[in-house]
């Protein structure tokens, strides 16, 4: 096992290197991957004199200032959501179930909405206000969707949907009413329901990376638990979990990663269904592997999917959470397809 995570893990990281330098040198103004590199390893304490700055000035400006802290950022949100994706499949064991699904991304940007439209998002905490803000109106939607869905104590996978459904279009609403009723505010509240990275620099990732590594270092180590789970809540018990709380641990921080990566981005749905789910097909339902391995590959889609955005139609740049639409929703729509055809066969 350990063997093939390691495997595993030096791939997907070889891949999301390739990424993030190809990412970062494609724009208006080109810059080789070799140049970055160079660039990007004269900067490292140790080997600076190793490498000779033989690269303009501006480029360096470009690689360090504007594009790398967006790139980066990208794969900051991208792993967070994916990983926490992962989580909310693997404690409800519904592979339809993420972030985005279960309206906690929606949940946390009507708190942000409403915190920019009354000018309070540095009321409190300074920065960290509004990832605050995003984090206790996410857990709260979080809890709205399970109480809706819930069935005698159980989830039906299609009661979870409809109750993620219903709470987006609610808190859709309120953001809608929001941004019809501000003025100066407008702008800043249509990007959390459109979703994306421009105009985001270091203080962003400064601001994102403790909430990402906190979370993640809770479900990389639950990842066992979470194969427990799969085997069904009372077989887990028998194992000596404690299933209720494991799944509240996991769910709130879960929650926790997703709103923080939301009020870093704005709604960008889809990426904790895609990804995870598609790594499932390829590695299998082992956390153990299944959740680095979502990070990596949260991180590389999100990346790819920030480059389409503001290159495809440039210099228009398209939302993030456009992009990341029109390759996650017939994802789903294949899921529900698949699901449908399981139950059918079931039947007969």
């Amino acid at each position: 096992m350990k063997m093939k995570l390691t495997a595993a893990f030096a791939v997907g990281l070889l891949i999301l290197i390739l990424t993030l330098l190809i990412c970062v040198g494609i724009g208006s103004v080109y810059i080789p991957v070799g140049e970055i590199a160079r660039i990007l390893l004269h900067k490292l304490p140790g080997i600076q004199h190793l490498i000779t700055p033989n690269w303009e000035l501006s480029s360096e400006k470009i690689v360090l200032q504007v594009r790398l802290p967006r790139v980066i950022l990208g794969l900051l949100v991208g792993s967070a959501l994916a990983a926490a994706g992962a989580a909310f499949q693997g404690v409800l064991r519904n592979p339809l179930a993420d972030p985005y699904t279960l309206g906690v991304s929606s949940g946390a940007s009507a708190g942000a909405a409403l915190l920019i439209f009354f000018g309070w998002q540095y009321s409190v905490a300074g920065i960290f206000t509004l990832p605050a803000a995003a984090f206790i109106c996410g857990i709260a939607t979080l809890a709205a969707v399970l109480k809706l869905a819930g069935d005698k104590g159980k989830i039906p996978a299609e009661s979870l949907i409809l109750a993620g459904v219903v709470m987006q279009s609610f808190l859709g609403a309120i953001v809608s009413f929001l941004t019809t009723m501000s003025k100066s505010t407008v702008n800043e509240i249509l990007f959390w329901t459109m979703g994306g990275l421009s105009l985001r620099g270091w203080a962003y990732n400064a601001l994102l990376f403790p909430y990402f590594i906190a979370g993640l270092a809770v479900l990389w180590s639950g990842a066992r638990r979470l194969n427990l789970l799969a085997l069904g809540e009372r077989e887990a018990a028998y194992t000596g979990l404690n299933v209720e709380r494991t799944k509240l641990v996991m769910l709130i921080t879960a929650t926790f990663m997703s709103a923080a990566a939301v009020s870093v981005s704005g709604v960008i749905g889809f990426v904790g269904l895609v990804v995870p789910h598609m790594l499932r097909l390829i590695v299998g339902s082992d956390y153990r592997l299944l959740m680095p391995l979502s990070v990596l590959g949260g991180g590389i889609f999100m990346m790819w999917s920030d480059l389409a955005a503001r290159t495809l139609l440039a210099p228009t740049e398209i939302p993030l959470g456009v992009v990341t639409a029109f390759v996650g929703a017939p994802f789903f729509a294949y899921l529900l397809h698949k699901s449908k055809k399981r139950r059918e066969g079931r039947a007969v």
